[in-house]
């Protein structure tokens, strides 16, 4: 415990030290040497507790360079207001040092006017790359790649190549894996830095390229894409252009940050939203993404209602059912979203053949039936003696009752689980993310088939066949 207090107490004084650093009344050049000496994350963790100027000296005092590798650490949505403190061309070089794929990001959620202004200050070459990375969809893998690697040519020599290394390296910074490439500028393969760094001279490079090294194309869906490259542990992977040309690649870090977006999309929508909210969200737009959902899950709602009310005479005879609907409703409802979230965690981690599919519905109808035959039993025993002891109700209709629940509650659970497992199944096929068959929709489509199954038993056994009211 103390270990952890001194953790805490540590960070606490860090960023302590950088806010009394950019508070002080030291130089320029002496704030910007205490400055550099911190983490860009620890910097960019204190800049919403800056007060506009200060924030606007922070920037003045600070390098692009210095500035870029606290953005790197800073979403979309806190670069949109921090740039605009910045002087026009200074924001534009810190854009120019980051990622490319980072810099595409900040760039796509600025006003038009200001994105355009920056391009414009931008170097030739950072512009191209950009513009690149901008005509992939955001779908698309190329969206989310980088242009900081190193490329060299395949007819080099090992000494060459090594010259080669460093030579790129100082504008550079993923360098643990070499990517090779032909006169035409087709990708052969890749090649470990270490493995180059310990060859012999006379060693030929064809020797050290790895050919089945890992790749993608630009234009592959992001889900696809992770799908499959989920089984390598490698620190890039190179995207290729339809021509088998090599434009860039896409690191680990992107790849975290992917997946990251990718579950809070998917948390979102199993939450019935039709995108992940934050905060700091607008009121309008916080609607705008519920509201769907929630029209949707009103009009299930009322046939739910509608079809209750088509049991008023069961109700009307029998009122005493009432009082354990939430229980079936309940238990169907949990059932259901127990098999959805199975099946979808299932269908997220690989691609299943009809007979897998078959086997994933097989054992979740035996677990839902399995449970049910359970909690019908349970029910039965502890609901009868319920209604004997306090509803003072005689062991013939309180067991009635009870078995009809237990019934009920068996059948409610199976079919739940069904319409957990094969909504999603349904929406895979459909190439629908199964993320979409949200937790509320299931709940809702399960509130029928519970209250269809607990009012229609009620109706045959316990009117039509014992004839009890």
């Amino acid at each position: 415990m103390n270990t952890q207090n001194e953790i805490i107490s540590a960070d606490r004084d860090h960023c302590g030290e950088i806010i009394a650093a950019i508070r002080g009344n030291t130089s320029p050049k002496l704030m910007q040497q205490k400055l550099s000496d911190f983490h860009g994350s620890d910097i960019a963790d204190i800049l919403p507790k800056l007060t506009v100027q200060e924030r606007k000296r922070l920037f003045r005092i600070c390098t692009a360079d210095m500035l870029s590798e606290v953005f790197e650490y800073i979403d979309e949505e806190e670069a949109k207001s921090y740039l605009p403190e910045m002087e026009p061309k200074k924001a534009a070089a810190v854009i120019s040092r980051l990622e490319t794929d980072t810099a595409a990001d900040i760039l796509r959620e600025l006003s038009r006017d200001y994105r355009e202004l920056l391009i414009e200050l931008m170097p030739e070459d950072i512009k191209k790359e950009l513009s690149m990375i901008a005509a992939f969809d955001e779908s698309e893998i190329g969206s989310h790649m980088t242009t900081n690697c190193i490329v060299i040519k395949d007819d080099l020599s090992v000494k060459s190549a090594m010259k080669e290394v460093v030579r790129q390296a100082a504008d550079n910074d993923n360098i643990s894996t070499i990517f090779v490439e032909d006169e035409s500028g087709s990708y052969c393969g890749a090649v470990d830095l270490r493995d180059l760094i310990t060859s012999q001279n006379a060693e030929s490079l064809d020797s050290l390229v790895m050919t089945s090294f890992p790749y993608v194309y630009g234009n592959e869906e992001t889900d696809d894409c992770l799908e499959r490259l989920k089984d390598y542990s490698e620190s890039s992977v190179p995207v290729l252009d339809a021509s088998n040309r090599m434009i860039g690649v896409i690191t680990a870090r992107s790849m975290i940050g992917v997946v990251d977006d990718e579950m809070s999309e998917d948390y979102a929508r199993l939450a019935g939203l039709t995108s992940e909210e934050d905060l700091h969200e607008p009121l309008r737009q916080s609607m705008i993404k519920r509201l769907p959902w929630l029209t949707i899950l009103l009009g299930l709602g009322l046939i739910v209602s509608a079809v209750v009310g088509m049991f008023e005479r069961v109700i009307s005879q029998l009122t005493l059912i009432m009082a354990f609907q939430s229980l079936i409703l309940d238990m169907a409802g949990n059932v259901g979203t127990q098999s959805l979230a199975v099946t979808i965690r299932v269908l997220m981690a690989e691609e299943l053949t009809a007979a897998q599919k078959f086997k994933l519905v097989s054992k979740e109808l035996k677990v839902g039936f399995s449970g049910g035959l359970i909690m019908g039993i349970v029910s039965f025993a502890f609901v009868g003696l319920y209604i004997m002891l306090f509803k003072h109700r005689d062991a013939v209709f309180s067991f009635a009752v009870s078995g009809c629940i237990g019934a009920a509650l068996m059948l409610a659970m199976l079919i739940s689980s069904a319409v957990g497992t094969l909504i999603p199944l349904f929406f895979k096929r459909m190439k629908i993310d199964p993320a979409a068959a949200s937790g509320p929709l299931i709940t809702t489509v399960n509130d029928l088939v519970a209250v269809v199954s607990y009012y229609g038993l009620s109706w045959l056994l316990l009117i039509n066949v014992m004839g009890l009211s």
